[in-house]
């Protein structure tokens, strides 16, 4: 006769208590846990954010982050880091895929042929200087390449990006942002009435903006407050200037897959996969989408919130996980720095457009 054993059905409580299962269900846990810390400080951070738009939802993000880090120890506990670190690596990847929808080729090409060599022109002027004045303050790697890559494109966007294609150190994007956002600030409060001090039409008015001011909420904001013309202007230049995103992108993937496979000694052929992340695919992916009018107007708006959302929360994540000393190590010189490509990039601007 053959005995049959008969096992009692696994109830969910009971499949929690098998070792795989039990390591699972505490991973999503412990990230739960830090999620919701994340997402609750981005939830503060982003109002503020529209409130203060020269300061803009990103920077109130990192600043939350640090002071929560800071005044609340029970934040940096260990338990909330795998929460901080899915934050700060794909929410911020997946901010960027759909930034993309902001997007359309067809604003693009109604720039015009002749406002690209002052775009690319000033983009040449920040990578550049960015590299030589970069190496003559002592201010290398992530944070130099943040700073460079973020006066050149478009802000916080540009850092974002970069930072999810080369994983950033968190000082290195705490001071490209604080970097940002003071020159921002000081552009938009100067740019108008040096506009009209210099005479400019409300066209060369929006490309300088367009091009030498770094993050879309300031250019808007210094842009109308000269014309509305000028605010239209500034805002195509700026869309078409953020996508050289995907070229840079491009290009930092691509040396920071050669340099690890340097350290590691072995020349081995790079896969596309690392050399195209799969963001910076969704983002292509995306604006065309807009160009080809499938991504309807309406939805535009809600887009751009969840976007600024996630990667204000990212961002958030970002300073939850800083430390102080990190920041007090860099000392000023990256603020140097900053100042420095942005006077570069303003004087370049309007001195490529005279020339054109």
């Amino acid at each position: 006769m053959v005995q049959v054993e008969v096992r009692p059905p696994v109830t969910p409580v009971a499949a929690l208590h098998h070792p795989r299962l039990h390591a699972v269900w505490s991973g999503v846990t412990q990230r739960a846990l830090g999620l919701l810390v994340v997402l609750a400080l981005a939830a503060i951070a982003l109002p503020l954010g529209r409130l203060v738009p020269v300061v803009g939802g990103p920077v109130f993000g990192i600043v939350l982050g640090v002071l929560g880090g800071l005044l609340i120890p029970a934040l940096r506990a260990e338990r909330c880091r795998p929460g901080y670190d899915f934050a700060s690596r794909n929410l911020l990847q997946l901010s960027i895929v759909i930034l993309g929808t902001g997007l359309s080729l067809q604003q693009v090409a109604r720039v015009g042929a002749s406002s690209l060599p002052v775009m690319l022109g000033t983009l040449a002027i920040a990578l550049g200087g960015a590299w030589l004045f970069g190496r003559l303050l002592g201010v290398r790697g992530d944070t130099q390449t943040l700073i460079g890559v973020g006066t050149a494109i478009c802000g916080g966007s540009a850092i974002a990006a970069a930072t999810a294609a080369i994983g950033a150190k968190r000082s290195s994007v705490a001071y490209a942002l604080a970097t940002i956002f003071t020159f921002n600030a000081v552009a938009v409060l100067t740019f108008p009435p040096l506009g009209h001090l210099f005479g400019l039409s409300p066209e060369a008015f929006g490309l300088w903006a367009g091009t030498a001011i770094n993050d879309t909420s300031s250019v808007v904001a210094a842009g109308y407050a000269y014309s509305q013309s000028a605010g239209d202007q500034a805002l195509v230049v700026k869309l078409t200037r953020s996508l050289t995103l995907v070229p840079i992108v491009l290009v930092l993937v691509f040396l920071k897959s050669r340099r690890e496979s340097r350290v590691a000694g072995a020349k081995t052929k790079l896969p596309w996969r690392k050399l195209v992340p799969l963001f910076l695919i969704g983002f292509i992916a995306a604006a065309g989408l807009r160009s080809a009018g499938a991504v309807p107007e309406t939805w535009l708006p809600t887009l751009s919130l969840i976007g600024t959302f996630l990667i204000t929360s990212a961002l958030v994540a970002i300073g939850l996980s800083l430390r102080p000393k990190e920041l007090r190590d860099a000392g000023l010189r990256p603020l140097l720095l900053g100042a420095i490509l942005w006077v570069l990039v303003a004087v370049g601007s309007l001195g490529l457009q005279s020339l054109s």
